[in-house]
């Protein structure tokens, strides 16, 4: 190839590349730079016609408004954040865990949507990403009770939108399930089940999910005059979850059923059942709380109790951008759920007195299969035997 044709070559390809302006949509339409505008962000009084035609030569050129320039001329970046702040400093990569894959999936889908982007930011960082993305607000998963990062974001006048009840966060507004009917309804789906001692697995942490899942437990254990059977572990560290699933059933007092509040917890104790000769579920019930397919396979397959985590993703995403926007969510009319009604305001619009921050409880599904449903009704509990002997 001849060095003319190279250049022209190269010439043709940085043509490609470049990007059609304003400027460029405004001279094909045949209208100025401010009809343009316009037209493509739905403002101003243009004819139907006018608005389509300028909306179809920005397509075919390919024309895609500039960030910086929106960003000047709304004050927003387009951009918000998703992040778990549930286990402070430690490290936690939350996407290996079914719930929140899902969730963070939908809360994608559901930004995108409406026209934002979603990013993904850790709960704190040593090189301090959060000071270098301009954020128009921020979901954060299962906040703790005084959450430093929460409360920076509400100084700063960014509002914030939780999955769990926030506590004494101040958030903007919450979504959540209802954790303490869904615990009783597994506790009395295990007791129908010929339960006598029930167990659970739970987490050393101090956000909503765990908190009000191990009080219905221990609130339960209290009316029915059973004393509490319980391990709790770092749910961070999956090597953890497997020794106290060990420590559970190897109990003077085992129990015969077991509630797991996380996600490894069902093959953890389907694991720890067999080195102690335990059949499931003949003698030990099992009960987790995942979203994962995995235990549809497993031998016997396990209970699951769902979270709904996609429709939770869309909710928090959706009543953030209300909240950004300054559109009115009614009673949960973006969730489709059911909102303790208040209209959402970024946190630097709320004022003292206001009441709590506006919420949505989801439902929850207990998915039943084997491993909870026992075949003839136990009356006693055995005690532990040494692991490996039948």
């Amino acid at each position: 190839m001849t060095a003319a044709a190279n250049q022209s070559g190269r010439r043709s390809t940085s043509r490609r590349l470049e990007r059609a302006g304003i400027r460029d949509v405004a001279a094909a339409a045949g209208v100025s730079i401010t009809t343009v505008s316009d037209a493509l962000n739905g403002k101003g009084r243009l004819p139907d016609e006018t608005r389509s035609r300028v909306r179809e030569v920005a397509e075919r050129l390919g024309y895609r408004p500039s960030a910086a320039a929106r960003t000047l001329r709304t004050g927003r970046s387009g951009l918000i954040g998703l992040t778990v702040t549930t286990y402070g400093e430690e490290p936690f990569t939350f996407t290996e865990f079914a719930y929140f894959a899902e969730m963070a999936r939908a809360a994608t889908s559901a930004a995108l949507g409406r026209g934002f982007a979603l990013v993904v930011l850790p709960a704190s960082s040593r090189h301090d990403v959060w000071s270098n993305i301009a954020l128009d607000g921020t979901v954060v998963i299962d906040p703790p009770d005084q959450d430093p990062l929460v409360t920076e974001l509400y100084r700063s006048g960014v509002p914030v939108v939780s999955d769990g009840k926030p506590g004494n966060c101040p958030v903007t507004a919450w979504v959540d399930n209802d954790h303490e009917a869904a615990v009783l309804d597994i506790l009395e789906h295990l007791s129908e089940a010929g339960a006598r001692r029930i167990g659970l697995l739970t987490g050393t942490s101090t956000d909503t999910y765990t908190r009000l899942s191990t009080e219905a437990y221990l609130g339960w254990c209290h009316r029915v005059g059973q004393e509490p059977v319980y391990e709790a572990y770092p749910a961070h560290d999956p090597a953890a979850g497997a020794v106290a699933a060990d420590r559970l059933l190897a109990r003077p007092d085992r129990p015969d059923a077991v509630y797991g509040l996380f996600d490894p917890n069902g093959t953890d104790l389907l694991a720890a059942a067999r080195r102690y000769g335990l059949r499931v579920p003949d003698d030990l019930l099992l009960v987790c709380c995942s979203e994962s397919d995995v235990y549809a396979g497993t031998e016997p397959p396990i209970t699951t109790l769902s979270l709904k985590p996609r429709k939770i993703g869309t909710t928090v995403v959706n009543l953030l951008i209300d909240a950004i926007e300054g559109v009115d969510s009614g009673t949960g009319a973006a969730a489709g759920g059911r909102g303790e009604g208040a209209r959402l305001f970024p946190p630097r619009f709320r004022t003292a007195g206001t009441g709590p921050p506006p919420g949505t409880l989801m439902p929850t599904e207990l998915i039943v299969r084997a491993s909870s449903q026992r075949r003839s009704p136990r009356r006693t509990v055995s005690p532990p035997r040494t692991p490996g002997k039948v």
